[in-house]
C-alpha cells in the first residue's frame, strides 16, 4: 500500500502543477485557452479545483509571471558567465551562445508565455515590468561590459540585452524559428550575432 505522502498532493506541489499546466496552454493554444476549467481538465482535477488555489485569472498570471522569474535568477546564479583573464570577448560570446541555446531547449514554453504576457500586459504596470526584466540580468550584463571597457557600459549592457531579447525570440518565433536548438550550428549562429557587440 502506498504512503499516504505519495498518494495525496501538498497544496505547493498542486499550486506548482497548475502553473505549469497554465504555461503550456498559454505556450500551444494561446492566452485565451486559459481558464481554470482548462486547468481542471489538462490535470484531471475535479472541476473547480484551480480556481480553489488561484481565485482569479490574474492570480494564476502572477504565479507563472512569478516563477518564470524565480527560474530566470536561479540560472543566473547558476551561470558561470564572468570574464575570465585575458577577456577574449569571442569566449564570452560563445559562453552565452551556449547559455541562449540551452534556454531554447529547456525553457522554450517560458519564452513564449513571457513574450504573450509581455504584450497581454502591457497596461498592467506591475506584471509587465517584471516580465520584461525577468529574464536577463541587466546587473550581469554591466558588470561584463566594465571589464570590457566600454565607454558607457550601462548603455552597452541595455544594448546588448536588445540584442539577446530579438535573437532569442528570432529564434522561437521569427524567421530562424526552424533552426534546430541543441545543435553545434544553433550555438555557432547565436554566438556570431553576439560577438560583433562584445568589441568597444
Amino acid at each position: 500500500m502506498r504512503s499516504p505522502e505519495k498518494v495525496m498532493m501538498s497544496t505547493t506541489d498542486r499550486r506548482a502543477a497548475l502553473v505549469d499546466a497554465a504555461i503550456d496552454v498559454i505556450a500551444t493554444q494561446g492566452i485565451r485557452a486559459l481558464t481554470h476549467r482548462a486547468l481542471d481538465t489538462a490535470l484531471e482535477l475535479p472541476g473547480g479545483s484551480a480556481s480553489y488555489y488561484f481565485r482569479t485569472k490574474r492570480a494564476l498570471i502572477e504565479a507563472i509571471t512569478d516563477w518564470i522569474t524565480t527560474r530566470s535568477r536561479d540560472d543566473f546564479t547558476a551561470a558561470e558567465l564572468a570574464p575570465s583573464a585575458p577577456i577574449d570577448p569571442d569566449a564570452i560570446a560563445q559562453a552565452i551562445a551556449s547559455r541562449l541555446d540551452r534556454l531554447l531547449v529547456e525553457r522554450r514554453n517560458h519564452l513564449i508565455v513571457r513574450h504573450a504576457l509581455i504584450i497581454d500586459l502591457i497596461g498592467d504596470t506591475e506584471l509587465h515590468r517584471r516580465l520584461a526584466h525577468s529574464l536577463f540580468s541587466t546587473e550581469r550584463a554591466r558588470e561584463l561590459f566594465h571589464a570590457l571597457d566600454f565607454p558607457d557600459p550601462d548603455a552597452a549592457a541595455a544594448n546588448f540585452i536588445a540584442v539577446i531579447e530579438g535573437l532569442v525570440f528570432d529564434r522561437f518565433a521569427g524567421a530562424r524559428a526552424d533552426v534546430p536548438a541543441g545543435t553545434p550550428d544553433s550555438v555557432d549562429q547565436l554566438a556570431a550575432a553576439l560577438s560583433r557587440h562584445l568589441t568597444p
